[in-house]
């Protein structure tokens, strides 16, 4: 009788149970860098529409955006009016309002006069603990926050600035 050569089951499945414990590490810390990819896209969202209701304010002289679909427009955006500005990518600006694992909202606030005199900005993500953990907010202000339960901040007057600061939990998003 010949002596057959390759590998026995005992062998097979000690490869098979390292592949599974490496596996066990790695997929974990996938799961939390992608959190961490779409937390920071939100932000850089957040800031943009920040950004783009801030030229919006002083292109068009009438106050801030009223929503989202103000400050951008239908793709492509040939011509920019108040209704239209063509300052944000459409993904942002058109309905469902998401992006990377994140839900957006924005809205003009403190109205006098007709004019829009502030505005909030909103980012949650779509599935809570898998596409992010944080919501962050932005407004007229300036400053950035975030809170931890994911839950929107909400976009009427006043609302970020109401997210007290708790260390790990709530306050300003840092640089």
């Amino acid at each position: 009788m010949k002596k057959q050569k390759g590998f026995s089951l005992i062998e097979l499945l000690i490869v098979v149970a390292i592949i599974l414990i490496i596996a066990a590490i790695a997929i974990p810390n996938l799961l939390r860098s992608k959190i961490a990819a779409n937390e920071s896209s939100a932000v850089g969202s957040v800031r943009t529409i920040g950004t783009a209701e801030v030229t919006y304010s002083s292109s068009w002289g009438s106050g801030y955006s009223a929503n989202l679909t103000s400050l951008g427009g239908a793709a492509p955006c040939v011509a920019a009016t108040a209704a239209a500005a063509c300052l944000i990518d459409p993904l942002l600006s058109q309905a469902p309002f998401t992006k990377s694992g994140y839900q957006f909202n924005a809205a003009g606030t403190l109205l006098v006069g007709g004019v829009l005199n502030g505005f909030e900005v909103n980012a949650w993500p779509t599935t809570f603990q898998t596409t992010g953990v944080r919501a962050f907010c932005d407004d007229h202000t300036g400053v950035l926050k975030f809170n931890v339960n994911g839950a929107a901040i909400g976009v009427a007057a006043g609302s970020c600035q109401a997210v007290a600061t708790a260390a790990g939990v709530s306050g300003p998003v840092g640089n």
